[in-house]
């Protein structure tokens, strides 16, 4: 064999002895490789379950009328999320005329409830478990509603007339002690048309609401709040004792989101509860939400006044001891009762408390 003869041959033979390790190394990596893959799919840990979002707690809450302005706070922390981030999924569920508030909560058909403190107190004297723990109002809305020119100014006014109103409410015999007065009362049919057809009408109203359609319907009118005369009651938010007792977390947490619901309610952009309740409410307008809203925070109705040490959501049980004392002596209580067999202040924010 000459030698250029073994030179290409001893090449050969070099190249094909590398193409085998090259080939020996692909096969040896790609099944490395598999071997890997389903390795570190086999160890690959779990998701533990303790990871997964908690469930929301549902929470149903019994409003005392159709959506409004009046409920704005509470739309407002539903629309916003506030609920949810607090763990809880919220039904608001609307009242109306033949919608009970009180006895839905005392059964647990509902969680929470918003209803006079007065009327509260007189429903725990005659034995329903329920017990007031936070404010939706620092004083109640209602009032009496005249015409501008009526000749009525002041309570004491009221002597002889009549007045349409709801006949079991509290305030009736209040005003009538305290100012030694008769008048006579007409049942209130929750409409305006006697009221607009009588210049010398007395209505029984919420400043927030009947006013607005009164001037809707070219009647200029004025109000007498009940609470200027010394019946100033909470618009309260309330459970059942038992909801109390043995779920204090979903108490706190649905007070703490709704007080954050009403605070960016009345300061920031009302626009989100606003869409939900004219969604809700196919009677209510853009026009009525901004007049009752405007009352709301001109009245400091939610807000209250710091000065006394009021403030959103803000209860006093020595003022609710106060209104307990009023309705003893009018002998509305079935039975005495303490103020803290009715109210708490423990579910309050700690600075409210």
């Amino acid at each position: 064999m000459t030698q250029p003869r073994r030179m290409k041959l001893a090449r050969r033979r070099e190249n094909d002895s590398s193409c085998g390790v090259n080939l020996r190394f692909a096969t040896l990596a790609a099944v490395l490789a598999v071997s890997c893959a389903a390795g570190c799919s086999r160890t690959k840990p779990a998701e533990s379950p303790t990871t997964a979002a908690p469930a929301l707690r549902r929470v149903v809450f019994q409003s005392d009328w159709f959506p409004q302005a009046e409920q704005g706070g509470y739309y407002q922390a539903l629309a916003k999320g506030f609920y949810r981030e607090a763990g809880l999924s919220v039904e608001i569920r609307p009242g109306g005329n033949a919608v009970g508030i009180k006895l839905p909560v005392a059964k647990g058909d509902a969680d929470f409830g918003m209803n006079r403190s007065d009327d509260l107190m007189v429903a725990a004297s005659r034995g329903m478990p329920l017990v007031i723990v936070a404010a939706t109002f620092q004083h109640d809305p209602q009032a009496l509603m005249v015409h501008t020119d009526s000749p009525v100014k002041t309570f004491k006014d009221l002597q002889g007339r009549t007045i349409t109103a709801s006949l079991s409410m509290n305030w009736i015999p209040f005003l009538q002690k305290k100012y030694v007065l008769k008048f006579n009362l007409k049942p209130n049919t929750y409409g305006l048309a006697s009221f607009l057809a009588d210049p010398n009408a007395i209505q029984q109203c919420l400043m927030t609401n009947e006013p607005f359609f009164a001037q809707q319907h070219g009647a200029a009118v004025r109000t007498l709040p009940l609470a200027d005369a010394g019946y100033d009651v909470y618009h309260a938010v309330f459970c059942r004792r038992e909801l109390a007792r043995l779920e204090p977390r979903v108490v706190r947490a649905f007070i703490a989101a709704s007080i954050r619901g009403w605070r960016d309610y009345l300061s920031g952009d009302p626009t989100p509860a606003h869409a939900l309740i004219l969604k809700r409410n196919p009677q209510m307008t853009p026009e009525q939400l901004a007049f009752s809203r405007s009352e709301i925070i001109l009245r400091g109705l939610v807000a209250g006044d710091a000065v006394r040490g009021e403030d959103v959501g803000q209860i006093s049980l020595t003022r609710l001891s106060e209104q307990l004392d009023v309705l003893l002596d009018l002998k509305l209580l079935d039975a005495p009762i303490g103020v803290r067999d009715v109210a708490t202040t423990e579910f309050l924010p700690p600075a409210q408390r």
